[in-house]
């Protein structure tokens, strides 16, 4: 299995590849005001607000600056409707594609943070589909893509 690398402190992390759409630098954020700490903010995809999480706070570590390594990771979302959403996730000091050996991930056996899944070979990966409890997920994305694209068409000149 290929994950993109990362680093959290002393410790790393993989997201597979296959919940990857997109890998963008590091960006300015707008601040949504009354969110949870872990989410950075909206970064605007070609006239589409999209959610970020700051992955090393949802960690629980403090927040850093960003770095020339950090990168915005694009991922398409189950939402639980119709259709996926972008989601970002600003992760820092991205190391690259590793290979994991899918036969020897291990279940990490800590219930605290469900969006961190099995481990292997000194990496644990991001379980993409448990990033956000049920509240959170509501409160990023309580629109429809439809009324995100149409409030953008209206804002086009």
């Amino acid at each position: 299995m290929k994950v993109l690398a990362f680093t959290i402190g002393a410790d790393r992390y993989g997201l597979p590849l296959r919940s990857v759409a997109r890998v963008l630098p590091a960006m300015a954020l707008k601040l949504i005001p009354g969110a949870p700490d872990f989410v950075a903010g909206l970064m605007d995809l070609h006239g589409v607000p999209v959610p970020v999480l700051d992955i090393a706070r949802l960690a629980g570590m403090p927040a850093e600056q960003v770095w020339l390594d950090s990168r915005i990771v694009l991922i398409d979302y189950p939402t639980g409707g119709d259709q996926p959403r972008q989601l970002g996730l600003l992760v820092e000091h991205v190391t690259g594609i590793d290979t994991i050996d899918a036969a020897l991930l291990l279940d990490a056996g800590i219930d605290g943070a469900p969006f961190l899944g099995q481990v292997a070979a000194s990496l644990q990966l991001i379980d993409v589909d448990a990033l956000l409890a049920p509240a959170v997920r509501a409160l990023l994305f309580a629109r429809t893509p439809a009324a995100q694209a149409a409030q953008a068409a209206q804002a086009t000149p």
